[in-house]
């Protein structure tokens, strides 16, 4: 409803042609900011998928790029130096799921309580929820799969920020909208 009040108001106020280029804009945030910042994705994407932003929180982000954290980051040590982790912490905390305005990011943060600062996307209550029909068969006994950390291998439009059902490509099984 307040969608459609916001473009009542633009139309009333800027034209159509305005109102339809507003309009159309706000179904391009549908999934979650694309990740183009060149420093982090050939630093962190050095070991694994350089994750989008809008996955996190700010306080999750900001915990995790803390130099301690990072020289024990889920077993492995990710040394930077000091200059390119404060750059690429403060990117991150820039486009993170509790400022993005795209669609997916918000779910996200609306799933995390207040008082949890998740360190694993996989431990989001919303991303939890969204592969709770991911039995092992499709993950963990997938040997081109292994875990859901490996969300590149499944998800094909990635790159560009997508996570729709219809672009889930499960290795060994097909397309997701035809397994279920």
């Amino acid at each position: 409803m307040k969608k459609v009040l916001l473009f009542a108001v633009v139309m009333m106020f800027s034209g159509q042609a305005l109102a339809e280029d507003f309009f159309s804009n706000l179904f391009r945030f549908k999934g979650v900011k694309p990740m183009t910042d060149k420093l982090y994705k050939d630093s962190c994407g050095e070991c694994h998928f350089a994750y989008q932003a809008g996955l996190l929180p700010k306080r999750s982000w900001e915990k995790m790029m803390l130099a301690d954290q990072l020289s024990d980051h889920f077993g492995e040590v990710a040394d930077l130096e000091e200059e390119d982790r404060i750059a690429i912490r403060d990117m991150l905390v820039a486009d993170a799921a509790d400022t993005s305005i795209y669609k997916r990011s918000m779910k996200i943060d609306r799933s995390i309580p207040e008082n949890a600062t998740p360190l694993r996307i996989t431990e989001t209550p919303y991303i939890k929820k969204k592969h709770k029909e991911m039995t092992d068969k499709y993950v963990k006994f997938n040997p081109k799969v292994k875990s859901l950390i490996n969300c590149n291998t499944c998800h094909r439009e990635i790159e560009k920020g997508i996570f729709d059902d219809d672009t889930v490509l499960i290795p060994n099984f097909g397309y997701w909208s035809e397994i279920e």
